[in-house]
């Protein structure tokens, strides 16, 4: 073997070096390939303001793993990459550069601003790219894609105009989010609901025509009163049914209002009558629908009061509250002030109080879409991984409301709708009509609005393979295989795309939608920049590697649960990385000694050779089968402990003595066996763990390019030897017996013993002649008898028992007996003192009554367990007097 591994395993400038030869070599792109199944993974478009975070770390991780996996398998695996334009994050931080030089947004108008824009997208948009390919992320980046390119934009047009043609977009005022900081409407799905101490302000609204009679309702936005333009109460409520139809004058205002009867009222909830203001409440513009009242904003787009307001006009609103509750109060219309804890709508993004308000927005028309999508549950062509994410998505869907899909901001894309500058007329189209399809005037002007972020990462799935032009990638990849998600983003994200993907293409855009939890700190708590707890995934590249974060980030994860984050598991992860290097570099400078032959006859190899052969043939079952049911945590952990424990901690030191022995003539088998074992693990590992794999099993076998392409391990019938794993079996219970005995009496592994096994049975005994070159090394045995009786075994062996056999040791041959006596001697002496100590204690009356509960019992433990290890003294001074 011409190449060797280095003496430690240094990740640093490995990982750089592998990763190019992969790039250089195309192994990440898929092409269309009829010989071949296809497996296809869309990612999850990164922002291109992104930065990586751990939340990505794991979500890229198990993307690349089952990528790599069905790559290995002789799938034509594509993994399609790209960003996100993300409409409101960016252009928060362009407006931010812009305004530390000095440029204000509006006055530069849009054009001006989206060439600033574009320019952010180039310096920045490629960041988080890179930083995914520190990970080691097989995507087929000869395929990225942006939400905002030529094919995607082209995308997002057919479906607007396609949904309108069909009816499902149209424009309407309706009662939707609006942030007052970003200036935009906001969808539902970005709408955060939070627990917040609030009031509830009882007002007197006087009754007209009726002297010193009220009406009191409690709100908990005093500032919408001014907007008010009903009071409901229930009709069934028996003590306002005489107020049904009478005129209230509106408090701080020249206004009267009628009180209405509607359902909507709870009776039993606050004094059971509700001020309606239709305007800036989604319920109230129901009510106000129903009775036909009119809609009166009374706030500005920045959440001040309007030039309806009065002498409120230009308050910000919670200013404008402080006023009027202390207007109320002077007038003697406040009855009282009760705290009250309520939810509270926030802009997920920049967490301000959203604010109800009625605007002309474009809407998609969600009702029969979302039953096409909840279809998809019941007939299992959507499956969710685990499936009790099934709920989140059908509860969604039942209760889902038409979707706002207009933003008031600039970047994005444009809604392509143009207005006659005559007549109002609107069109719908492809590109600006040259003249109005109902006046024919020649100056129309485009819609100022944007799409929701979200319409057009909704397409992605298929978007991103040319759709709608009819490509073969979209014949031969579409629908995708499984979508790797968080559960925060069901609703955002999952739902829209099922049902784009059954609107636009009549198929589910994915089979599988594998849901995974947040990573959390050490105490548990979500990682955020406030808390200042947030992990830097490149942080721990460059301390430990890609692979060691990787396989710490998989350890443990069950899909849909959070998981934890512990420097500690990353150090642990680094350790097995050392541990497979060094077992690797132990292995190959003794192939270097030997012609290790390329096909073995079975017959030739040991009872421990077939042992291990077997076992990896039964771990690449297991763990394909847990990788195909999605269980990447359960197979890593089989893989971990398989290499750990079975490989390294016990095969390696059963056939050191073969490898050490020139005469030995299964040396050959042995080696044989190291190389295929260690080359199959390696693959079983490299999904987990690329780059380590890489570099060894390259220099393993120096003939293969690249462990990347390698085949798959697959069980076969001819390595499946279950005898010889019972016989190995049989006697790593023996070795463990031993060495526990030994652990017992201190005795160092350095000092050896002659061992007899005492087996009734001809096949145990069998089972320990034929391995008795490994148990000797593995039991530190200086010799090893093998019989069925007890016969010239001395009185004063120790025994050790297992299930098949007793082991015996002679004393005198593991212990110092003079030694050994004067250290029990020592240690009798300490136990006396502790016991005369705890006796006293728990005599001493005083201490009973004064000391806590948890401290007598501490005590009474203590006396349990020296009283215990002074029996044993006293037995193994007996036995050594004999």
């Amino acid at each position: 073997m011409s190449k060797e591994l280095a003496k430690t395993y240094d990740p640093k400038g490995l990982e750089d070096k592998i990763y190019q030869k992969w790039l250089d070599n195309k192994y990440f792109h898929a092409e269309v390939n009829r010989d071949k199944k296809p497996f296809t993974i869309v990612m999850p478009p990164p922002n291109v303001t992104g930065q990586l975070h751990m939340g990505h770390a794991l979500d890229e991780t198990m993307q690349d793993i089952l990528i790599r996996f069905k790559r290995m398998q002789g799938y034509e695996a594509l993994w399609q990459p790209g960003t996100d334009h993300a409409a409101i994050a960016t252009e928060v931080k362009v407006i931010e550069k812009l305004k530390s030089q000095g440029i204000d947004k509006n006055e530069i108008g849009r054009e001006e601003f989206l060439k600033h824009a574009w320019e952010w997208k180039e310096e920045y948009g490629g960041k988080i790219i890179n930083q995914l390919k520190k990970l080691g992320a097989s995507a087929d980046w000869d395929r990225e894609r942006f939400t905002m390119d030529e094919g995607c934009s082209e995308a997002v047009q057919e479906v607007f105009i396609k949904l309108y043609e069909k009816g499902y977009i149209y424009k309407g005022s309706r009662i939707i989010n609006w942030c007052p900081v970003c200036q935009t409407s906001i969808s539902d799905a970005e709408v955060e609901h939070e627990d917040q101490d609030g009031f509830f302000w009882h007002i007197n609204y006087p009754i007209v025509g009726e002297e010193g009679r009220f009406v009191e309702i409690a709100t908990t936005r005093p500032e919408t009163l001014l907007g008010d333009t009903a009071v409901a109460v229930n009709p069934e409520d028996d003590r306002y049914k005489d107020l049904i139809g009478k005129m209230l004058k509106l408090p701080l205002t020249d206004r009267e209002i009628p009180v209405v009867a509607d359902e909507y009222v709870d009776k039993e909830f606050g004094t059971g009558c509700v001020k309606i203001t239709p305007a800036h409440d989604p319920n109230d513009f129901e009510v106000g629908k129903r009775h036909s009242l009119p809609e009166i904003t009374i706030m500005n787009d920045d959440a001040t009061i309007n030039e309806l307001g009065g002498k409120y006009a230009g308050m910000d609103r919670y200013e404008a509250r402080k006023a009027m509750v202390k207007d109320l109060e002077e007038q003697g219309l406040l009855v009282k002030v009760v705290p009250h804890a309520h939810s509270v709508g926030t802009h997920d993004r920049c967490h301000t109080t959203v604010e109800p308000m009625i605007k002309p927005q474009w809407f998609v028309r969600m009702k029969e879409m979302g039953e096409a999508a909840i279809q998809t549950l019941e007939d299992k062509s959507l499956q969710f991984v685990p499936d009790r994410f099934d709920k989140i998505y059908m509860h969604w869907l039942e209760n889902i409301r038409d979707w706002c899909i207009s933003r008031q901001l600039w970047w994005g894309h444009r809604i392509p709708a143009y207005y006659c500058d005559k007549c109002g007329e609107v069109a719908v189209a492809r590109e600006m009509p040259k003249v109005c399809p109902k006046c024919g005037c020649e100056h129309l002007t485009q819609d100022e609005d944007t799409l929701d972020t979200w319409f057009s990462s909704a397409l992605w799935p298929f978007s991103t393979l040319g759709w709608p032009k009819k490509t073969e990638e979209m014949e031969y990849f579409y629908p995708t295989d499984v979508l790797v998600t968080g559960y925060d983003i069901i609703f955002f994200w999952v739902i829209r795309m099922v049902f784009s993907g059954l609107e636009q293409t009549g198929k589910t855009p994915f089979h599988h939608v594998l849901i995974h939890g947040l990573v959390r700190d050490s105490q548990g708590r979500k990682m955020s920049k406030s808390l200042g707890n947030g992990i830097d995934p490149l942080e721990v590249i460059d301390k430990y590697g890609a692979d060691a974060l990787r396989l710490t980030l998989m350890t443990g994860n069950a899909p849909g649960n959070d998981m934890r984050f512990y420097w500690e598991r990353v150090e642990a992860s680094r350790n097995f990385a050392n541990k497979v290097w060094n077992a690797s570099r132990f292995i190959m400078m003794n192939l270097e000694k030997a012609e290790v032959p390329a096909e073995i006859d079975i017959s030739t190899l040991t009872s421990a050779d077939k042992w291990i052969l077997s076992k990896v043939n039964t771990l690449a079952a297991e763990v394909t089968e847990n990788l195909d049911k999605y269980e990447l945590g359960i197979a890593v952990q089989k893989v971990y402990d398989f290499i750990w424990e079975e490989f390294c901690d016990w095969y390696i030191e059963m056939v050191k003595p073969r490898l050490y022995n020139d005469e030995d003539n299964t040396k050959a088998a042995a080696l044989w066996t190291l190389k295929t074992v260690l080359g199959n693990a390696l693959k079983l590992l490299h999904p987990y763990m690329p780059f380590i794999t890489e570099e060894i099993f390259c220099t393993l076998h120096p003939e293969e390019e690249s462990i990347m392409i390698a085949s798959w391990p697959v069980e076969k019938q001819e390595w499946s030897f279950k005898e010889d794993e019972r016989a190995v079996e049989i006697i790593k219970e023996a070795v463990r017996s031993i060495r526990n005995v030994r652990t017992d009496m201190n005795v160092p592994p350095s000092k050896k013993a002659k061992v007899f096994v005492v087996s009734e049975e001809e096949e145990i005994r069998q089972v320990f002649e034929n391995g008795k070159v490994f148990f000797a090394t593995l039991g530190y045995a200086s010799e090893v008898t093998i019989q069925a009786d007890k016969a010239g075994i001395a009185d004063d062996a120790v025994s050790a028992v297992t299930s098949k056999a007793v082991i015996y040791m002679p004393f005198a041959e593991l212990v110092d007996i003079e030694k050994e006596i004067e250290r029990l001697n020592k240690e009798a002496e300490r136990l006396n003192k502790e016991l005369a100590r705890v006796n006293g204690m728990l005599k001493n009356e005083r201490f009973l009554s004064k000391a806590p509960e948890s401290k007598v019992a501490e005590e009474k433990a203590k006396l349990e367990k020296y009283t215990n290890m002074m029996e044993q003294v006293k037995e193994r001074l007996a036995q050594l007097g004999r």
